[in-house]
């Protein structure tokens, strides 16, 4: 196993961490901003008003894409599994 070998492991298990958390962490962030902008506009500072929504919305968001998310991780580790004998050389 080489050192570009490595480098490229590395930089599939980081893309498949973007692919699997940006979805939940982009719902979550525009859920936080629209949020911010009511409590901003209000002068409501109450912390589960910021807290219940952004759940709600990651639990929509998981419902809606956890079956691709899982695929995503069988796939990445079926190919880690697969190219063992690639590694080991």
């Amino acid at each position: 196993m080489t050192v570009t070998d490595v480098i490229t492991l590395g930089q599939d298990a980081l893309f498949v961490t973007a692919l699997i958390a940006g979805p939940l962490l982009l719902g979550i962030l525009v859920v936080g901003v629209l949020i911010g902008l009511i409590q901003a506009a209000t002068s409501v500072q109450e912390m589960t008003l910021s807290f219940i929504p952004k759940l709600i919305i990651l639990v929509f968001i998981l419902f809606l894409i956890g079956n691709w998310q899982i695929g995503v991780l069988i796939d990445h580790f079926h190919d880690l599994i697969m190219n063992i004998p690639v590694y080991i050389q």
